[in-house]
Formats: C-alpha cells, sequence, structure tokens
C-alpha cells in the first residue's frame, strides 16, 4: 500500500510505502446503483442523512435548473460546491432531477451512515481501505492506476473524472460531464469496475495520515476512532490541477454524516480475519 511515484497529498498520509496482507474477501463489481439503493429504501422505509437534515451539497454545475431556488449556501473554501435544498439519493442534482432518470449510476448524497445502513440491510460490509486498495489494483504491482501507469494507454479513455479547466470547463470528452454507468470502463484485471473516478467510495475504516505508520501487516482495519471515515478512488470532478486523486493509493476523507453528490460506496463481504461488527 501507499504511493511509489510521490504524487500524494502529504496530509493524507499515503507516502509510507508498505507490505499488507488481507485474509480472502469478496467485493461487488460495480458501485451500489441508484436502482439498487431504492429496492433498499423501499423495502425499510430509510431515510438517509441527506433526507433528514433537507438538504445536500450538489457541484454548482450539475445543479437542476429547477432547482436554482433551492440554493441556501456555498462553502467558503469550495465555492463550487453549494447545498442545495431537496438534494438527495432520489433528487441527486436537487429538485427536478430523479434517480430514476438514471436507474444504473451509483447512488450518491449517500453519508457513511447510510452506506451502513444499506449493508445491514443486505448482509454485506464495507471494504476496509486495505481491501479495497488490494482490488483497485486489479493483481498489478505499484502501477498509479487499476490498468497501469499511463492515464489514457493508446488514447483510450478508462475512467470518468475531469477533462477541461476545474471547476469552469468540462469538456467531458471521455462521455460523461457527471456521473457515469456502474459499469462503464473496462473493468480491470479483477473484473471490477471504475475502482478510480465516477464517485468516492466509502470504506471502513476512519482516517489517520498516521495509519500506515502505525497499522499490522495483516488484515488493517484502521485507528479505533476517529472524526473521518475514509474514502477512496476519487470522483468525476477530480483533475490532477485540484484533486489528483484518482489514483489506486490515494487517500481522502470526510466526516460520516456528510452527504456530497460525487460520493457512493461498493459493498464487500466474506473472510475477512477481522470482520466481526465492520457492518
Amino acid at each position: 500500500m501507499g504511493d511509489p511515484f510521490g504524487e500524494g497529498y502529504p496530509g493524507d498520509g499515503e507516502g509510507y510505502l508498505h507490505e499488507v496482507e488481507v485474509d480472502s474477501f469478496r467485493i461487488a463489481p460495480v458501485a451500489v446503483s441508484n436502482e439498487r439503493f431504492a429496492r433498499f429504501a423501499g423495502d425499510t422505509g430509510y431515510r438517509t442523512t441527506a433526507e433528514v437534515a433537507g438538504s445536500s451539497a450538489v457541484f454548482h454545475g450539475a445543479v437542476h435548473q429547477d432547482a436554482a431556488g433551492h440554493i441556501v449556501g456555498r462553502a467558503a473554501a469550495t465555492p463550487w460546491w453549494l447545498e442545495v435544498r431537496g438534494a438527495d439519493w432520489a433528487h441527486p442534482a436537487g429538485p427536478g432531477s430523479s434517480w430514476q432518470d438514471i436507474p444504473d449510476h451509483p447512488v450518491v448524497h449517500v453519508s457513511w451512515d447510510d452506506a451502513v445502513a444499506f449493508c445491514r440491510w443486505e448482509g454485506s460490509r464495507l471494504p476496509t481501505e486495505a481491501e479495497w486498495e488490494y482490488a483497485a489494483r486489479g493483481g498489478l504491482a505499484g502501477k498509479r492506476y487499476p490498468w497501469g501507469d499511463e492515464l489514457e494507454p493508446g488514447g483510450e479513455y478508462r475512467c470518468n473524472i475531469w477533462r477541461g479547466t476545474f471547476p469552469t470547463v468540462n469538456t467531458a470528452e471521455d462521455g460523461w460531464p457527471a456521473t457515469a454507468p456502474v459499469d462503464a470502463f473496462e473493468p480491470n484485471g479483477y473484473g471490477l469496475y471504475q475502482m478510480t473516478g465516477n464517485v468516492w467510495e466509502w470504506c471502513w475504516d476512519w482516517f489517520d495520515p498516521r495509519a500506515y505508520l502505525r497499522s499490522p501487516r495483516r488484515n488493517p482495519v484502521g485507528p479505533a476512532r476517529g472524526r473521518e471515515r475514509v474514502v477512496r478512488g476519487g470522483s468525476h470532478l477530480c483533475h490532477v490541477s485540484y484533486c489528483f486523486r484518482y489514483r489506486v493509493a490515494a487517500r481522502s476523507r470526510n466526516t460520516p454524516d456528510s452527504s456530497t453528490g460525487n460520493c457512493g460506496f461498493r459493498t464487500a463481504g466474506g473472510c475477512h480475519g477481522s470482520s466481526q461488527g465492520l457492518g
């Protein structure tokens, strides 16, 4: 695990290269889709963090035209993020939008708490950070991306990220101006789709920039406590000029009650050596 190229952000703590062993586990080939999450919500009546709060963060270029009057705030440090009243998993671009228009896209506006609730309903769990990175590498060692070191080998687009000038001009040359279907692009060597780009994915672990210095070699599960949970993989808003985190080694974090229009999750399960209590 870790960044072999020295490209990571110091505060993320990905620079310490170290070997990790994980027991056998299962991981979903795709992120949880809108359609799949809708079955969960319909079966349980569950209300997500964003639904309870009444709003969520939507990228300024993605706000539905009917939601313009529902903008209730703007992030000071990242003004391209707008707090939109009525934005949630079922209305990903705010009022006027619907998950039913993009049923095969990844569910977004789900907090870590929402993801864990889904896993409990399904009988799965979130992957640990170590499992996620093992899966994302697809059998390749020390590579920048799930398919190798070049972003566009042979001129072929392999992930859904920001293309153009962030945060104002997205050329969408990869085919998708926002999220893409969960099985878009070629899978990695393990048959897993979009382990980088499209949406950030929640992991089980608490985040600590010093975690790699302290974690055990076998089945690390992160610190025992913390304020933020790990997210992995980057999203369709990542760009090398601002957020070069669509690399398999890259780490980031958010509070477990946060929800945004570019974060989802995929599920895991199986024989993790420390799986009790993971979901």
